[in-house]
């Protein structure tokens, strides 16, 4: 895949092969089906299960201690689904390269293997669709997020409706 230039105007997009995005916003009109986004990295901590399992009151056994994990098959214990569902969302933010964002209208999410405590996840994230609103400085793309862990196993994936300036 090739770098597109953030600043590059929208006509000269037409007909590019898709690109993984580089560092800049980018709005419906500079984006193409097909454009990625790599995001960096997070590492799957047990502070950040306990403190998810503390803020939303999930404290599911697999979650919170090895020997409950193990009994359930897992060497130990599982990251809630939902709390690297919220990282991906947080990696996709801190991004340099990153979509001209007005707000998600929803997420289609599965959770395909389970995630432990210092696994590294990254995501790439890409463009499948674009649909104009009847607004004329908005639009809707759908995102498709793959999530893979350190040995470039997909563990979560799913798609995200994100309303975007023009």
């Amino acid at each position: 895949m090739t770098e597109k230039p953030a600043a590059e105007p929208a006509a000269k997009l037409a007909g590019k092969p898709s690109a993984t995005l580089a560092a800049g916003r980018y709005g419906y009109d500079a984006l193409s089906i097909g454009d990625t986004i790599e995001t960096g990295s997070a590492v799957i901590t047990g502070q950040a299960i306990d403190a998810f399992a503390d803020l939303t009151g999930d404290r599911f056994e697999i979650h919170m201690d090895d020997a409950a994990a193990q009994r359930h098959g897992f060497p130990g214990r599982v990251a809630h689904g939902l709390l690297v569902l919220s990282l991906v969302d947080g990696l996709k933010n801190q991004c340099a390269a990153q979509f001209d964002a007005i707000a998600s209208l929803g997420w289609d999410w599965s959770f395909a293997k389970p995630i432990f405590i210092g696994d590294r996840i990254s995501v790439t994230i890409s463009v499948t669709d674009m649909r104009p609103t009847s607004k004329p400085d908005r639009g809707i793309l759908t995102l498709k997020f793959d999530v893979t862990n350190q040995r470039g196993e997909t563990v979560q994936e799913g798609i995200n409706k994100l309303m975007v300036y023009r």
